[in-house]
């Protein structure tokens, strides 16, 4: 039953992260993440992961800063490591439109991507973070 509530209680933690990026309350956002989390958005960026709560939510903020977004994960695959880890890789999609002038992304305005996040979450005492989180695209679509 432990296992049961385990699982809801990671959905609820990636619900809140998809919540908290799209309405940008980042104080929030923070709190989801372990200290020394870390974020790999090198397959979008080129750039290698980013490690340390403060760094990571400093650099979704900059891309995200100036647009409106929806995030969205379904059909978790949630393998327990232990009592107090897992592994989890979720369905994702996301719709990113910037600010006239504010695009990360030369000559595009807009982005929808569809992918998977592939995560290790860990037990922090009665509740759950995101410890590591790799971003994979399967389609990513440009536009203005």
């Amino acid at each position: 039953m432990e296992e049961v509530f385990a699982r809801l209680r990671i959905a609820e933690v990636k619900a809140r992260y998809c919540r908290f990026l799209d309405t940008k309350d980042w104080a929030k956002f923070a709190l989801l993440f372990t200290e020394d989390a870390v974020l790999d958005v090198s397959e979008d960026t080129g750039l290698p992961p980013i490690a340390g709560r403060q760094a990571l939510v400093g650099m979704v903020e900059s891309v995200v800063e100036h647009a409106r977004t929806a995030h969205q994960v379904h059909s978790p695959e949630i393998v327990f490591d232990g009592p107090d880890a897992v592994e989890v890789i979720w369905a994702m999609q996301d719709r990113l439109i910037w600010a006239e002038g504010k695009s990360p992304v030369a000559g595009a305005s807009a982005l929808t991507g569809y992918g998977h996040y592939h995560e290790r979450y860990v037990r922090h005492g009665e509740d759950w973070r995101i410890a590591s989180l790799k971003l994979t695209r399967l389609i990513v679509e440009f536009g203005n």
